[in-house]
Formats: structure tokens, sequence, C-alpha cells
């Protein structure tokens, strides 16, 4: 089955761009757009597609603002949200990772990238531009020490704390299932588990947790 793409972006000729882009893929289907963030929310409650590519910069409602109304609807299946935006700002990273938006792209990003982003985010996995994450990574560890201590990871098993770490390195369900010699479908068991113990919505808010707790550092 198809992807279902819905692009929500103030210029037109983003929209019609990415709109060309993804729809020339022959698994992914754009259904729609929107030009502000009241628009989208309403599109997206409408149409429930697997992926919004969210601006974070929109009239009416802001991108930030628009994907916390999509992601807090409890839609099932889920509504994954790729923010976009041409500014490389941390706050931007955060605010989106917090709310429970799955990726975090720049609008300048090559066109493989875009389409790859959205097969990604898609399938469940978070993504990051590179420049981003490099940034984000340095970032949480310089504020470590002035945030609120992360939740305990004790509540996690040995194996759960280990696939966590995995998880916070970027590698892939498969990819983990090879280093630890396990079945995939063990793997998957395990990152649920631990999304649940640590009330983790998805890999992106892991990813930031193993940095913060201090479980996964920089190198």
């Amino acid at each position: 089955m198809a992807i279902t793409v819905l692009i929500a972006d103030d210029q037109a000729m983003v929209r019609q761009g990415f709109g060309a882009l993804l729809a020339a893929q022959p698994d992914i289907s754009v259904i729609g757009d929107a030009a502000d963030g009241k628009t989208a929310v309403a599109e997206a409650k409408r149409l429930r597609p697997d992926v919004v590519l969210m601006d974070v910069r929109m009239p009416e409602m802001n991108g930030l603002d628009a994907a916390k109304v999509i992601l807090d609807a409890g839609f099932d299946p889920p509504v994954r949200v790729l923010m976009l935006t041409t500014f490389d700002i941390d706050d931007y990273v955060y605010e989106a990772l917090g709310i429970g938006a799955s990726g975090f792209l720049l609008k300048d990003a090559p066109a493989e990238e875009l389409v790859r982003a959205v097969r990604v985010v898609a399938a469940g996995d978070a993504l990051l531009a590179p420049t981003v994450t490099r940034r984000l990574i340095a970032d949480v560890t310089s504020r470590r020490s002035r945030r609120a201590p992360a939740p305990q990871l004790s509540v996690l098993t040995p194996r759960e704390r280990e696939v966590l770490e995995l998880v916070a390195r970027g590698m892939s369900n498969a990819e983990i299932a090879e280093s630890l010699f396990v079945a995939e479908q063990t793997v998957k068991t395990h990152v649920s588990k631990v999304f649940t113990k640590l009330n983790l919505r998805d890999r992106a808010q892991a990813v930031v947790l193993a940095y913060e707790s201090g479980l996964v550092t920089p190198g």
C-alpha cells in the first residue's frame, strides 16, 4: 500500500514542488495540502495520512502547535509528523521532539533525502537531518546539568538498557538484532517495553532521553 502524505506549508511553490516529487514515487501518494496550521490540523483529522510534512512557521497556527494537536489526537494507526524548516534552530528541534514529531528536516535537503525521510518516518522510525543531529547531541550534553533529572533507567532490564543504547546510536531494529544475535521481533518487543516503561512516544524521544540520562555520550 502507498504511503499517504499531507503537505503543510504556507508557500505554494514548496507545496507544489514537494508534492510533485513525492507523487512521482511509486510507493507514495500525496492526498492533500494545507497553507496554514489550522487547515493542516483539519485536513489531518479528515484524511488521516501516514505522514504530515509540517512547516515550522505558518500563519493562523504555527507548525509546532499544529503538530502537537495532531499527535495528541491519538489516531490509530498513528499519524507521523515530519517537521520542515529553512532554519536550523536548536529550540525548534527540542520542541518538535518534545511533542512527539518523528523527524526534523531542512528544506534545502536533497530530493532523495526528502523521499527517504518520508519512508523512514512512515515506517515508525525517527529521522533528523545530519547537521541537526550533531547540534542536538552537543546541546543535550551541555544542557544535561541544567535540566531536571531524566526519568530513572532503573526500571529497565539490562537487555532493555542495551537496546535503548543501540537505538540512541541510530541503529535500526534489524541492525540491533544482528548486533545482539537475536530475532528482529525480539528487538521490537524490547523497544516496545522500553517506550512503555519510560513513557516515550517514539525513537526520537528515546535518543534524547539516552543522552540526557548519560546512558550514551557523544563519541
